[in-house]
């Protein structure tokens, strides 16, 4: 089990809790003696949003009530993405559980007045279960690392279903997703906000090498631009470290809708067939978690539960590489730290430098 904070943003947790019990309250007019308690930050995973874990008791009707929520809180400064989708990502999720599409956890209140915290935030219902963190490695130590390959075997069915869950989502339900005027939906949607992402890094200082290898491999993929382009919603961060599991390895929800689209069904495939590889090596042989599923096992079962072609898979990995590195780029400019080398991008791109 993971002990590290990796919020972007931290808060004293005393004052939050007597802001919240008053906003709340407003909110459970029917509700006496609300006290909320167990502030805390989820460890090992939610780097790129203030997110907080915490209880409520109250009294409701003569009947003593207890309810987990978490409120997640607008970017500020730390912006990892050149959109912040944040009402969207409230909106989205509200459709996701209203219409049982995908396991997520049920929004109750977005508030878009920054007075509150100090930033726009939404409270969902808090859902119980394990999640695969990043940090350690899930892979190297921890729950899934320590299960058996029967277990694992599982899970990773479980989160192939999830994900191709997603692509049964009703596109008419979701129309709030459109991009810009010039690239509405589909492929072009994710590519302009991509092509929009390499221009706010170099807005905002990154290095010059950053930007041409970037730059390159925008040109790059643009020349091999793919001819199959099935439509479908895209999650955004497509990897079993954004699902929950309860003690039987099954998933319980969905989670970090905050980069969603209407840009097509297979890059949630290829962002979670990439981040398999990096996260478990899941086509080693011999397997570095046995009982996870290959990337043919997992494209295979994507395309039976989706009822979609993953054919041409392959451009879209590689265009999460160029997504991936822009993250990178980007974080380590809010870090104030180089966190990636131009020689291991360039090959990773597939350029020169």
């Amino acid at each position: 089990m993971s002990d590290v904070i990796v919020a972007p943003e931290t808060r004293d947790l005393d004052q939050l809790a007597t802001s919240l019990t008053t906003w709340i309250a407003e909110r459970m007019p029917h509700a006496t003696g609300l006290a909320l308690r167990n502030f805390d930050y989820p460890r090992g995973a939610g780097q790129s949003h203030e997110t907080i874990l915490f209880d409520a008791d109250w009294r409701e009707n003569g009947v003593e009530q207890s309810q987990g929520y978490v409120v997640r809180i607008r970017p500020g400064h730390f912006t990892v993405f050149p959109d912040t989708l944040f009402e969207e990502q409230y909106e989205l999720m509200r459709v996701l559980y209203e219409g049982d599409y995908v396991k997520v956890a049920e929004v109750l209140w977005l508030e878009s007045d920054p007075t509150i915290l100090g930033k726009p935030f939404f409270v969902m219902k808090k859902v119980m279960g394990r999640v695969p963190v990043s940090i350690p490695p899930y892979a190297q130590t921890g729950w899934v690392a320590e299960a058996t390959p029967a277990q694992r075997r599982r899970l990773w069915d479980g989160a192939v279903r999830q994900l191709a869950a997603i692509q049964r989502v009703p596109l008419d339900k979701v129309g709030f997703l459109a991009g810009p005027a010039h690239a509405r939906d589909g492929l072009a949607q994710e590519w302009d906000k991509y092509v929009r992402f390499v221009a706010w890094l170099e807005r905002d200082g990154a290095a010059p090498g950053f930007i041409r290898i970037l730059t390159r491999a925008l040109e790059r993929l643009k020349a091999q631009w793919p001819t199959h382009q099935p439509e479908g919603l895209v999650w955004g961060d497509a990897r079993i470290g954004n699902m929950m599991f309860d003690a039987d390895f099954d998933v319980v929800a969905v989670m970090d809708w905050e980069q969603p689209s209407l840009g097509g069904a297979l890059h949630d495939l290829a962002w979670f067939t990439v981040l398999c590889e990096t996260m478990h090596a899941a086509s080693a042989t011999p397997p570095a978690l046995p009982g996870m599923g290959t990337r043919a096992e997992t494209i295979a079962l994507w395309e039976a539960q989706s009822g979609k072609s993953a054919a041409g898979l392959e451009w879209y990995e590689e265009f999460v590489h160029l997504k991936m590195s822009c993250t990178g780029v980007r974080l380590g400019l809010l870090r104030g730290v180089t966190m990636m080398d131009e020689a291991a991008m360039a090959r990773r791109l597939g350029v020169e430098i």
